[in-house]
């Protein structure tokens, strides 16, 4: 069975979750039906160990080939086969991988403000009772000891954002035809020229899809007494039951969590300002790569933008690596 024709590649909390929907609502187009399988991060097994909930991510891992392969059994004839990885962007060795198996992919690019991406990324593990630090800031600082401890990517929050560094790389792997850049507003704002744009891109017809969904939605809960100890103990479960039963209670105690939050806080300009010296090197090195002016995220934000609001009745925090579940009416899907 092939392997998938094109990947988004990236970056987390760019609107790759929303994207792999509204793709996946092209009939030329197939999406796997678990949105983040992960395959090209490893050689093999996952490692089993990391920061809060870490173990419990990697069980998630579409690792084996032929699982993976799998994923793409019911594409219908003729349809591009495609998944969504956004840490694929900022792995090298995962570019390495699929320049390796796949080098005529072509890859699909997202990028938000690494300001916003950051403080939207910290403000998901806030919000699942995984980050132990009320605070962006604070949070980030914790990186390079947490990457030196062996915590997946996804607590990354700053090298994820160092977008210039990571497409230099791609492109000594894949001419810039086969990778497709632009921007988070641009799928906020202009979702329909967005969409035909990538549509064109990868080779389908356009004027087939024009609507992004609102996916993803985080919310906030406050840092009280309650959502200390509910983090502390998901914290705990997480690394010291196994599968299932460290599962179950997780999405528990996330339940509880959520029922507690109010709509996510927007980023402060304290907090911006803090956080931009540590982008202003690679958003320069991002221009010269791409030719293109990103001199806007170096300016001050009243709040942070995108896909984000209150979280509608019923929905919980979402989870990649899980199968896409289609409500009645919609073409839901998890990340």
């Amino acid at each position: 069975m092939p392997l998938p024709d094109f990947l988004v590649a990236g970056a987390p909390k760019a609107g790759t979750t929303a994207l792999h929907t509204a793709l996946a609502n092209h009939p030329s187009l197939y999406l796997s039906p678990v949105k983040e399988p992960k395959f090209f991060l490893t050689d093999g097994p996952p490692p089993t160990k990391g920061g809060p909930g870490d173990a419990r991510t990697y069980r998630e891992h579409v690792w084996r080939r032929a699982d993976y392969l799998d994923l793409f059994r019911d594409a219908p004839p003729g349809a591009l086969r495609g998944e969504s990885t956004p840490f694929y962007l900022y792995d090298r060795d995962a570019q390495r991988r699929i320049h390796a198996e796949i080098p005529d992919a072509k890859l699909i690019v997202v990028l938000r403000d690494p300001v916003e991406r950051a403080h939207s990324n910290w403000t998901h593990l806030w919000s699942a009772g995984l980050e132990p630090l009320d605070d962006v800031v604070r949070a980030c600082a914790q990186e390079p000891r947490r990457i030196a401890a062996g915590w997946a990517p996804f607590w990354h929050y700053v090298s994820l954002g160092r977008y210039g560094e990571q497409l230099r790389h791609l492109y000594t792997l894949f001419p810039r035809e086969r990778v497709h850049v632009f921007r988070y507003r641009d799928l906020v704002d202009q979702p329909a020229e967005t969409l035909d744009r990538i549509c064109d891109f990868l080779g389908v017809p356009t004027g087939v899809i024009s609507t992004v969904p609102r996916e993803n939605v985080t919310a906030h809960p406050d840092a009280t007494l309650t959502h200390r100890v509910l983090s502390r103990s998901l914290r705990a479960g997480a690394a010291l039951l196994p599968g299932r039963l460290g599962g179950s209670l997780a999405e528990s105690l996330e339940g509880r969590l959520q029922q507690r939050a109010r709509p996510r806080r927007p980023l402060t300009w304290e907090q911006r300002s803090a956080l931009l010296p540590l982008f202003a090197g690679d958003i320069a090195l991002l221009q010269e790569v791409t030719g293109e002016d990103f001199g806007d995220w170096l300016l001050p934000r009243e709040r942070s933008g995108g896909l984000v609001g209150t979280r509608p009745e019923g929905q919980r925090q979402a989870r990649n690596g899980r199968p896409r579940r289609a409500e009645p009416g919609t073409a839901g899907t998890g990340g």
